[in-house]
This record gives structure tokens, sequence and C-alpha cells, in this order.
């Protein structure tokens, strides 16, 4: 899958909408993600809202790039009905990875902005979208038509990888 190798974190976006039908097959990508137990723990919030994107960039200082995406979305997970509460973050990132993979496959640019685990980034993410109290915020994904050209690095480093037979 060609996206894997092409994947880089965008940060700046042109004045462009993102369409509705790009944006549901984003959300489509992070629910086809695997979940502990098939418990699919995730909720997701989707901000196009100018104000709210501003609020929601100033949640932490990686976060400032935000500002000028024509969308963000927050995956959140439930904290109450689930088998096994400590995989959560576990299936938010495979969900969020998805998400990034498809975004880069629509000709999108987005970036992955941490707030789970760190309290003060979920908390503030939960009261700038009046997240209710069984939610959890996990992350802000800034989308938008890139406005920038990154090449994704060579990661590869046969060093970490031990065989055994």
């Amino acid at each position: 899958m060609k996206e894997i190798f092409e994947r880089v974190s965008i940060r700046k976006y042109e004045d462009k909408p993102v369409e509705s039908d790009k944006i549901q097959q984003i959300l489509k990508a992070a629910m086809a993600a695997p979940s502990a137990g098939n418990q699919q723990p995730w909720e997701f919030y989707v901000v196009t809202d100018k104000e709210k994107i501003r609020q929601l960039s100033q949640i932490s200082p990686y976060a400032a790039c935000a500002e000028n995406a024509p969308l963000v979305i927050v995956p959140c997970y439930r904290t109450e009905g689930l088998r096994w509460n400590e995989t959560v973050l576990l299936d938010l990132s495979c969900a969020t990875e998805n998400m990034l993979l498809e975004i880069t496959s629509l000709g999108l640019g987005g970036v992955w902005l941490c707030a789970a685990p760190l309290e003060d980034r979920m908390t503030k993410t939960e009261a700038v979208l009046e997240i209710p109290k069984n939610l959890r915020a996990f992350a802000i994904i800034a989308i938008g038509y890139p406005a920038e050209t990154r090449k994704q690095q060579m990661r590869f480093d046969e060093t970490r990888i031990h065989y055994i037979k």
C-alpha cells in the first residue's frame, strides 16, 4: 500500500473545504480499524467551525498548525460498557492511523496532534467541544488540502530487526 510509504505530517493547508464524501470516507477508514474484542470504543467529532478549530489549536504549543485547517476530527473513546478499558488507546491508535492513510489516499494532508494520555490536553479538548463525561478525547487530527509538500523519511533500520530461528 503506497500510502504507508507516502504519508507525512502536513501542517499547512489551502483555504479550501474538505468535501463531505471525503470526510465520510476518512471516518469509514477509521471505523474499519481492528479493536480488542471488536469493542470499537470510538466516537468522532467532526469540526469545521472556525472558532472551535481556533480554540483547539491552542490546546498545546504543538497544535497551533490546526488553526488554518478547514477540518479537524477529534477521535474520542468511550469509558463505559467496554470489555477491555486498558486497550482503548491501542484501539484509537489503530483507528487514527487508518484515518491518516485514507487522508493521504484522498490527496489530502493531515497531522496527528496528541491529546491522550496527557490529562490537561484531553480535558481542554473536551471542554472546547463540550464532550460528555462518558467520552475522552484521544487526539486532534488537522486535515486539509496540502499547502506544502514533503517526502517521507526512510525509516527502515535493519539493526532493529532480530531474527530468532
